[in-house]
């Protein structure tokens, strides 16, 4: 029996008719173009990583938007969901704690094989970190890793510093993953253009010190396209096909 996509924006199916190995790409890269709901996203995404672990699926980059809408990860603390009514909220396996996802933000779904890539969890979420930080660099911004802090981060030198003096930083990507048979699910997500208010439901990712800001904030007139552009051509230099 096939799976399809429930998507508006896209359509694929896993069965008996599936491209034998040789004739599929290594990863395939899929866009939708309209907001996809939460629950059919979560949906695909179990039925596509299950087809990669048994060889009927290619490997797959999902670019997609949300409506608004909360994410609670496995660490999420009740504490830390401040507007509880303010859009729907949906408890979700990945890793993580609770993370805003609305139009105007890319994400990204990563469903890529690690029994092939090398099973090294810190490995991978180096890689996606890499892969952003790249891809932002091609608008000339400088994404940086915080030890402790999950995510990429840029500097704020035009806000004031914190109050013990540090420097502000805002958060512009969230990275949050889960392995089923050793195959990746979720990914990331990098802000474009979202309204940054949405973020003021939660305590995004726990972390209560610093802020949010998206590449438009940062007077950038990127584009999703432009985006999306920069991370086709700096993927394959964080995600070598395997031999």
């Amino acid at each position: 029996m096939a799976a399809q996509g429930a998507s508006r924006g896209f359509s694929l199916r896993f069965d008996r008719d599936a491209p034998k190995a040789h004739d599929r790409p290594m990863v395939e890269w899929i866009e939708s173009r309209e907001p996809v709901p939460y629950p059919e996203a979560v949906a695909w995404m179990e039925a596509r990583a299950e087809a990669i672990a048994r060889g009927a699926a290619a490997e797959a980059v999902w670019l997609l938007e949300h409506p608004p809408l909360y994410t609670a990860g496995t660490s999420a603390r009740p504490a830390d969901l401040r507007d509880p009514g303010r859009f729907p909220v949906f408890p979700t396996r990945r890793g993580g704690q609770f993370t805003y996802h609305g139009p105007g933000q890319r994400v990204v779904y990563v469903l890529l094989d690690l029994n092939r890539r090398g099973r090294d969890v810190r490995a991978f979420v180096r890689a996606l970190e890499a892969w952003v930080i790249d891809a932002l660099a091609e608008f000339g911004i400088r994404g940086e890793r915080r030890e402790g802090r999950v995510g990429i981060w840029v500097l704020r030198p035009d806000r004031a510093p914190n109050p013990d003096g540090t420097p502000r930083e805002d958060k512009i990507a969230a990275i949050g993953v889960r392995l089923k048979r050793w195959v990746s699910l979720h990914g990331l997500a990098v802000n474009v253009e979202p309204d940054l208010s949405h973020f003021d439901g939660i305590v995004p990712c726990g972390i209560r010190d610093h802020g949010v800001t998206s590449l438009v904030d940062l007077g950038l007139p990127v584009t999703m396209g432009d985006l999306d552009l920069a991370l086709r051509q700096s993927f394959a230099r964080h995600f070598p096909d395997p031999p």
